[in-house]
């Protein structure tokens, strides 16, 4: 299942403005009039918004024209769904958390750690 936004010129008119108002997912999705899968929303949509914020943070929008910057905002979402709909949030790792706790990645030396067996042997009393 797919939502399509209708197809209906783009309003630009102060785009980042508008887009720091909007407060869901759904609402950036059909601000910028990318269609995506509610499947993928429901599962990746703070993944998704983050990863955005990202690529845009790494972008001087700063004086572009209305038209040039809601295309590079729309082209930026599409680009974030694309990321979190071929993969998964956890593939990803776009929140610290997730970046820190990377099982693919050697544990910092020094770093704190517990032995199973140490786990397992009785409480002394005393």
């Amino acid at each position: 299942m797919s939502c399509s936004i209708p197809a209906k010129p783009l309003d630009v008119a102060d785009i980042f403005a508008r887009l720091k108002g909007l407060s869901s997912a759904e609402e950036f999705f059909e601000t910028l009039g990318v269609a995506y899968d509610p499947a993928v929303l429901k599962v990746a949509r703070l993944h998704i918004l983050k990863r955005m914020g990202e690529y845009l943070a790494g972008d001087d929008l700063e004086g572009l024209p209305d038209l040039v910057a809601a295309a590079r905002a729309k082209a930026t979402l599409e680009r974030a769904y694309q990321d979190l709909a071929a993969s998964s949030p956890l593939a990803q790792r776009v929140f610290k958390v997730l970046k820190e706790h990377d099982p693919d990645r050697p544990a910092a030396p020094g770093g704190a750690f517990v032995a199973f067996d140490d786990i397992l042997r009785p409480i002394d009393p005393a």
